[in-house]
């Protein structure tokens, strides 16, 4: 938790104005057992209506003040701790855009949206209570024991007794229950995590009958989260019974000992009441000291997850910018775009490596067809290209320039990626295609979309280019989702394009025409298609078979269906899969 102080640097004044006229109010409320006090023992002893009412006027005028000092408390807290909980909330949000996939991976989507939502708000308010209460509530007990050995010291000696045993009760509860809330959060996760892959894959659940499967893993989920708050509910539950019978029987003991003292003429009525308003006022205290602790510890169960974030670091890091600025991206016109030299690639914690030794060179201009069975490395080769992860051995050149070299700002401007998955964001369109180029026009965003074969459809939408897609693009088909992706990253024309299997839901006369289209009309644009097909590939400059994370095979369609057994095995049979289909 105090690691995360620093978000308060910004609201020092209102960090310190808070707790002051907390402490203020508190002041005010501790005089008030001193004046009922005198009351009783001149006003009401005396019969003296006057001095009454001069001393009710006294402890109303401590009330106002008290409110307008809380007042003012509450308003620069919850500044305060607004203020903090957006500053850590940009931080963190930014932090997760800076982790390479790596980091992502390791940490899961799922964990990092509980983290940014509800640990952020659990630390807020933890944040806000500690401003409004952590100062106020030991500055009345100590007030308290202050005034009571004032009053009188043989007495005050139960407060000594009562608050040491009261502090040990709540420092108990507070040990036993930070991991417990941890627990608790975790189990959160898991719940959202089931609550993600439910909505994302509605569809399929359906597809399968699965709705009351998945609804008895979620409830039983649900249960596990209900059994671990109860446990900790259960044990936070104990510490009002506890403070309060050592409460009432210091109050007890007060009046017994305090009667005693009275009866002896060394202390007066008034005396007796005003101690044992200064009990029930520690009592007050520690039970809002209570909501304190139990807010404090789900901050510091939220405030360790959030540092667990905030702890990871990307792998995938730009040079420090004065070693940038010495050597500099000094690209190479006569050097071939991309040139795989040694390359190896192992994933985090993985046991094998996902690609070996990969040695090719691709010249500016050239498309690149990348084929293989599933998990042969083809998504992971293009991956390396804007460095979504860095080789582990060997080097990647682009341009001549080792891809660490480049800024990653300005490498992944040389890039337009269509993923194998088609994400849009709710929006325009238009607003989806100048997330490849910001200040794009819309002549450029047509010609786009006609090489992309979005065109067609896109002029049948109401609006056209102000057409609103739905979050990712529900209201589309999974085609035309597809040709919007491939249009967005075509918008900034880049030097290299990488079709991740971007394709696949294309009809086969829909791919023919966008292949064509890409062809013609990017020229001097590096492409690289993967893609299962070996009809979107045949007719690419150069094929790059892939088995295992090594290539098995080098060369066009001509020479790889002659001399690679792998690449041959591939068409035929698909050569095969479309003669049973016709």
């Amino acid at each position: 938790m105090f690691q995360l102080v620093r978000y308060l640097k910004n609201y020092k004044k209102e960090s310190v104005i808070g707790p002051l006229f907390k402490m203020l109010e508190a002041f005010f409320e501790l005089l008030v057992p001193l004046v009922m006090a005198d009351m009783i023992d001149n006003g009401i002893a005396n019969e003296d209506k006057s001095y009454i009412y001069r001393a009710a006027l006294i402890l109303i005028l401590f009330g106002v003040l008290g409110l307008v000092c809380s007042l003012i408390a509450q308003y620069f807290a919850a500044k305060a701790s607004a203020g903090f909980g957006t500053e850590l909330r940009d931080d963190l949000f930014a932090h997760m855009n800076r982790l390479s996939y790596a980091e992502l991976d390791k940490a899961g989507t799922s964990t990092l949206v509980t983290r940014i939502i509800n640990d952020m708000n659990q630390v807020q308010a933890g944040v806000n209570m500690i401003l409004r209460l952590f100062l106020r509530s030991p500055f009345i007990v100590i007030g308290a024991l202050i005034a009571a050995f004032l009053v009188n010291v043989k007495v005050a000696l139960i407060f000594v007794v009562a608050a040491p045993v009261l502090a040990l009760i709540i420092y108990g509860i507070m040990v036993l229950t930070i991991p417990m809330y941890s627990k608790a959060q975790k189990a959160l996760d898991k719940i959202s995590l089931a609550t993600r892959e439910g909505l994302n894959g509605a569809r399929v659940i359906r597809a399968f009958g699965r709705q009351k499967d998945e609804t008895e893993e979620f409830c039983g989920d649900c249960a596990e989260l209900l059994r671990l708050q109860k446990r900790v509910g259960k044990v936070s539950a104990v510490m009002n019974p506890l403070t309060y019978v050592v409460v009432n029987l210091a109050i007890a003991a007060i009046i017994l000992q305090g009667g005693k003292e009275v009866d002896a003429g060394v202390i007066t009525q008034g005396e007796v009441i005003a101690l044992v308003n200064y009990m029930t006022q520690i009592l007050n205290a520690l039970v809002a000291l209570q909501v304190l602790i139990v807010s404090f510890t789900k901050a510091v169960a939220s405030a360790k997850r959030i540092n667990e974030v905030l702890a990871l670091q990307p792998t995938v890091l730009d040079k420090e910018e004065g070693e940038l600025a010495a050597a500099g991206v000094r690209e190479k016109s006569n050097a071939p775009a991309v040139c795989f030299s040694g390359v190896s690639f192992a994933y985090p914690g993985a046991k094998e490596e996902a690609l070996s030794n990969l040695d090719f060179s691709v010249q500016r201009g050239q498309t690149i067809g990348i084929i293989g069975g599933t998990g042969s490395g083809k998504s992971t080769l293009v991956n390396l290209l804007p460095r979504f992860y860095d080789v582990t051995a060997g080097s990647l050149l682009i341009n001549g320039v080792d891809v660490r070299d480049y800024p990653q700002q300005e490498l992944r401007h040389k890039i337009g990626i269509v993923p194998q998955r088609a994400v849009l964001f709710s929006g325009t369109i238009r607003d989806n295609m100048r997330w490849g180029k910001a200040d794009a026009t819309d002549e450029e965003i047509e010609e786009a979309l006609s090489i992309a074969q979005a065109k067609e459809f896109v002029d049948t939408k109401e609006g056209r280019l102000d057409y609103k897609l739905s979050q990712g693009g529900r209201n589309l088909s999974g085609g035309q989702r597809q040709r919007l992706t491939i249009a967005r990253a075509l918008v900034r024309k880049p030097e290299i394009l990488i079709l991740d299997d971007s394709a696949s839901a294309l009809d086969f006369a829909t791919d023919a025409a966008l292949r064509k289209a890409i062809s013609e009309r990017t020229k001097g644009m590096t492409v690289f298609m993967v893609s299962q097909r070996t009809a979107t590939i045949q007719n690419a400059d150069l094929i790059i078979v892939l088995e295992d994370g090594e290539v098995a095979g080098i060369g066009t369609h001509c020479d790889l269906y002659r001399d690679c057994a792998v690449y041959r095995e591939i068409c035929q049979s698909q050569e095969s899969t479309e003669e049973e289909s016709a």
